[in-house]
């Protein structure tokens, strides 16, 4: 199904960047929300806090897609930095359910979030009814969809999708271990028995769509694959696309030196599957690691 008028937050990202072009292609209109004087009918001015979208804005839209936040792993987590992570997500999920709830009709919100929600929890398999984890971006996640309620009490069907990471070349963590992959160098980091879920960028985009025409789907969605396996198996699969070795590792120390506390989530193991996604039908192009490994490397 198109013809939808779909709104994104974040449409210049790696991950809503791809979205746009993705429901643009199918026949749908995407508005993108703009920081700067809008140029055209398709952009719209927001700004990322507490009442920074004129609820005006979107009053002809069926759906916002809300992924625009600051990165978590674009630069190393001084207070400041952590800060703007937590601000930007609390802010940004404010102004866009603070104007939905305004414009009294029932706006499809999927709003972006994250598997950071469950924590460092070993090899546990962790689905949608898990308990939250502990740790700063599990506390980032909890504040970030509690920041939608505004939207929730008004009646709007809202769904958090929970990404874990993003497989794509040209951006998120995939983007650099490609890079060293090449090199030869993308090996274990730390033990390399953490589990990693995945998804690649074409299946997150198709996720993101099935959810904006799936409004029954309202709360927790686990945004990942079907496959999460430990770092250091997900490295050998990069590796073998790439017919080169990972067999060199990265020592938790020097992790930390370079990433700060940050080195801490790349080594914490989160074993999560996507139960509501599948249950609802969703099916995947990569549904294994071998064949995402393999459309990386192309």
């Amino acid at each position: 199904m198109s013809g939808r008028r779909v709104a994104v937050t974040g449409a210049s990202g790696f991950i809503g960047g791809a979205l746009a072009a993705y429901l643009t292609g199918r026949g749908d209109e995407v508005v993108r929300f703009v920081r700067r004087a809008p140029v055209g009918p398709l952009e719209r001015l927001w700004d990322p806090a507490p009442g920074g979208l004129d609820p005006r804005a979107i009053e002809d839209v069926d759906a916002i897609v809300h992924l625009a936040a600051a990165g978590v792993g674009d630069h190393r987590w001084t207070p400041a930095y952590k800060e703007l992570v937590l601000r930007s997500r609390i802010g940004g999920t404010a102004a866009v359910a603070g104007a939905i709830a305004k414009t009294g009709r029932p706006i499809r919100l999927v709003c972006g979030s994250a598997i950071g929600y469950y924590g460092d929890r070993a090899d546990e398999v962790l689905t949608e009814r898990s308990d939250p984890g502990t740790g700063f971006l599990a506390e980032v996640v909890r504040a970030w969809e509690a920041s939608a309620e505004p939207a929730i009490d008004a009646g709007a069907p809202v769904v958090f999708a929970r990404h874990g990471l993003v497989m794509g070349p040209g951006g998120g963590a995939f983007a650099r271990m490609l890079r060293l992959g090449r090199w030869g160098l993308g090996g274990p980091m730390g033990s390399g028995r953490q589990y990693w879920s995945w998804i690649t960028l074409a299946d997150s985009v198709r996720a993101l769509t099935h959810l904006i025409e799936h409004a029954d789907l309202i709360g927790p969605v686990n945004v990942v694959g079907p496959d999460p396996r430990p770092q250091r198996v997900v490295a050998s699969a990069i590796g073998q696309a790439l017919h080169r070795p990972a067999v060199l590792p990265a020592p938790s120390l020097a992790l930390r030196v370079v990433l700060g506390e940050f080195a801490d989530d790349i080594l914490g193991s989160q074993r999560v599957l996507p139960f509501a996604l599948t249950g609802s039908g969703f099916t995947f192009e990569h549904s294994t690691l071998g064949s995402a490994a393999a459309w990386l490397t192309r």
